[in-house]
């Protein structure tokens, strides 16, 4: 029997676990167990949309150290009969079977459309969409290919991991201007993206994305929006659909 309360949708991007060291990841952790604790009793479905940890990579045989606490809640969630919805991000698209087989989490490689209570919703993590960006698209084809990952898998985890984790804080220190300052809808990737797109679907009610990290609400045409999810690094926002109307929140 379907519990009736548990009809919300919930959506978070860009933990980033990990980042930018051993504390301050733990202490966000903890504030993400705590929210989960508390969507937990109203959430029908929760999209976790990109980047939740800051890399990751799994070998045949060994995965990332720690993130321990946020995967055993995710588990206990989709035990409990929550749908959770895993979109991989440019920090951790090596994600493959693991998270699938042991947190029993729906993993999504592209955006994907879902109908709720009849609004359309194209949801993703949101890298390389849009117009520009070249050399990151280049990249992510080449990272995403089955001979990138296959080369990567040889190197011993000691110095893969510590690499890849040296590219991530090296990625992220040069995108942190760009990331917290809204340059206009003009130059914005993902409203450029969303403003194409809805002439080819004008079903479309909600684009919603991450990868941006700055919470963002920008109508698109007369009938749909677009809602940046920010990041849990600074902002802790999330949206919460209720069946209505979709909004941004903050986790205080």
């Amino acid at each position: 029997m379907t519990d009736q309360s548990k009809n919300k949708i919930y959506f978070a991007s860009d933990f980033h676990l990990g980042a930018p060291d051993y504390e301050e990841s733990l202490t966000r952790e903890k504030l993400i167990i705590k929210w989960l604790d508390e969507v937990k009793n109203d959430a029908k479905e929760i999209y976790l949309v990109g980047d939740v940890f800051d890399f990751w990579f799994e070998y045949k045989s060994a995965i990332p150290k720690g993130f321990v606490r946020l995967q055993g809640k995710i588990a206990e969630l989709t035990d409990s009969g929550i749908d959770i919805h895993f979109f991989t991000g440019n920090h951790d698209m090596w994600v493959f079977d693991y998270l699938p087989k042991e947190l029993g989490v729906t993993i999504h490689r592209k955006p994907i459309t879902k109908h709720f209570n009849g609004k359309k919703f194209l949801i993703g993590h949101g890298d390389g969409l849009g117009p520009g960006d070249n050399t990151y698209k280049m990249l992510k084809a080449f990272f995403s290919s089955k001979l990138c990952q296959w080369a990567f898998a040889r190197i011993h985890p000691n110095l893969g991991i510590e690499v890849a984790n040296a590219w991530s804080r090296r990625s992220r220190k040069s995108n942190i201007t760009y990331d917290e300052v809204f340059h206009g809808e003009d130059k914005e990737h993902l409203v450029l993206f969303c403003k194409d797109y809805i002439k080819k679907d004008d079903t479309i009610s909600y684009f919603i994305f991450g990868h941006r990290h700055l919470p963002l609400e920008i109508n698109i045409g007369e009938k749909a929006k677009y809602i940046n999810l920010g990041e849990w690094l600074k902002y802790n926002t999330y949206g919460v659909f209720d069946g209505k109307k979709m909004e941004l929140k903050t986790y205080k």
